[in-house]
């Protein structure tokens, strides 16, 4: 009876877990549940908003049903594969658990668990983190086998498995362990905090994410009081006050390293660590390619896009790289190989609200000025509005790094990991010239090409920033030269 039991319920309530969104991520933010208990959830339909270590990123879920529990409240960082949230593909069929309470009252050898619905007090109604297992008809069979062994179990290591799975009354426990969540553990991981010398404020013991955050803050010196001094007259003793300090906690403010700015952290010390970079420099006339881009925003044929000088510096590394195609590569340091690519996935950095992101153009080689375009402005608003999929990020090439926008004149920029080089744009304005044997007004810029040794020697590289420059220089040189 009890199996039958199990198996309805399992069949009755589907768990969702958390994919892996792009190239072997392990672990992601919940930012935003856009569903709670009772909802009516349809096939495809957007439930939550993650942040991996490389965008944020949508969930949908892929069958219909009620949102039966949400596992994990906002704000918490879940391993890949761990359940997020259960749905009831059966609603209506019957008052019925969860197949992990759903054996509790035929099993007269297995005390019932308390409370198995209830949330924490400390998390929001509905949003219960929990530790959760794999699958649902996994889920029914090693579940099974817990509850079967359970007699056999220290009553301490029973009563922290059921503590940390949501369910079951919490027994004695010894003291020598303390007790927090896998979430909080690996927060108190990743902020050197030992578990042992946090003092917990939780129901039962429990240590939360604001005792690890209390933990981590330094405690502000307090000066000594000083001991009551009795003057030789009658007086009575005069107490000085203590001296209590809370301003010096105002004066830092520890931010965790996680998602979008740790993978920005390890990408650039590995890069930087791995490929000895060369950056070189030229200052460039840019009068006629400005001339261009307000020629452009009037054309017919650019109706609808975009036009502005990236578009026109885009196009004239492409065709820099066209001219010298020995740029295009990437260096395997297992095979010992230089790889030639023959495609260009054009990477532009993005400064984003969560830190910096280079997606990439795929084939831009083979787009034309329209089509360039209309690629360049989808890829920047969709890096605004944070949409950027891992797989836009994936595979590129060449990266373009616009610090002009902000008024810097040029920088010396590192390389996007796997990639051979990056271009820096520096502000475009107006300067003394030389131009025609006379000074004058001029629109110039600064172009800054950082490039891997490995593969690419000074030659190389400068030829192709040279190129670069003279198509700015002589925007005609796009049609001649291409």
């Amino acid at each position: 009876m009890t199996t039958m039991t199990d198996t309805s319920n399992a069949a009755r309530f589907r768990e969702f877990k958390m994919p892996d969104v792009g190239e072997g991520l392990t672990e992601a933010e919940i930012l935003k549940w856009y569903v709670q208990p009772g909802d009516t959830v349809t096939d495809g339909q957007v439930v939550c908003e993650v942040e991996t270590a490389k965008a944020a990123v949508e969930l949908p879920i892929p069958f219909d049903g009620v949102v039966h529990e949400l596992r994990f409240p906002e704000g918490t960082t879940v391993d890949v594969g761990q359940v997020i949230i259960a749905v009831d593909v059966a609603p209506g069929s019957g008052d019925a658990a969860p197949a992990e309470a759903a054996a509790s009252a035929p099993a007269a050898e297995v005390p019932a668990p308390a409370a198995a619905a209830e949330p924490e007090a400390e998390a929001p109604k509905g949003r219960q983190p929990v530790l959760v297992g794999y699958g649902v008809a996994e889920t029914s069979t090693k579940r099974r086998a817990r509850k079967g062994a359970a007699a056999s179990v220290p009553a301490a290591v029973a009563a922290i498995q059921g503590e940390m799975n949501g369910h079951g009354a919490a027994l004695a426990v010894p003291k020598d362990r303390p007790l927090a969540k896998p979430p909080v553990r690996k927060l108190a991981k990743d902020l050197g905090i030992d578990l042992a010398t946090v003092v917990p404020t939780g129901k039962d013991g429990i240590i939360t994410r604001e005792d690890v955050h209390a933990a981590a803050t330094p405690v502000p010196a307090q000066a000594p009081v000083p001991v009551p001094v009795q003057a030789p007259a009658p007086a009575p003793a005069v107490e000085a006050p203590a001296v209590t300090g809370t301003v010096a906690d105002a004066r830092e403010t520890r931010i965790p390293v996680k998602g979008v700015r740790k993978a920005i952290a390890q990408a650039m010390v590995g890069s930087a660590f791995t490929a000895p970079h060369v950056t070189e420099f030229v200052t460039v006339d840019v009068t006629r390619t400005m001339k261009l881009v307000a020629e452009l925003k009037e054309d017919k044929d650019m109706a609808g896009v975009r036009v502005n000088p990236l578009l026109i510096i885009a196009k004239a590394l492409l065709v820099a790289i066209r001219r010298n195609p020995e740029i295009n590569a990437a260096w395997d340091e297992a095979g010992q190989e230089i790889v030639q690519k023959h495609y260009v996935n054009l990477g532009i950095a993005a400064a984003t609200p969560r830190g910096l992101i280079v997606p990439n153009i795929k084939d831009a080689h083979d787009m034309t000025l329209p089509q360039l375009a209309a690629a360049l402005s989808e890829l920047v608003s969709t890096a605004r509005d944070g949409k950027t999929s891992p797989a836009a990020m994936a595979g590129g090439t060449v990266t373009i790094t616009n610090v002009g926008v902000f008024g810097v004149d040029t920088g010396t920029p590192i390389l996007n990991p796997g990639e051979s080089a990056i271009l820096a744009v520096g502000a475009i304005k107006l300067q003394p010239w030389v131009h025609k044997g006379k000074v004058k007004p001029r629109q110039v810029t600064t172009l800054a090409l950082s490039f891997d040794h490995r593969l690419v020697d000074g030659e190389l590289g400068s030829k192709v920033l040279a190129d670069v420059a003279a198509i700015l220089e002589q925007p005609k040189r796009l049609i001649t030269w291409a």
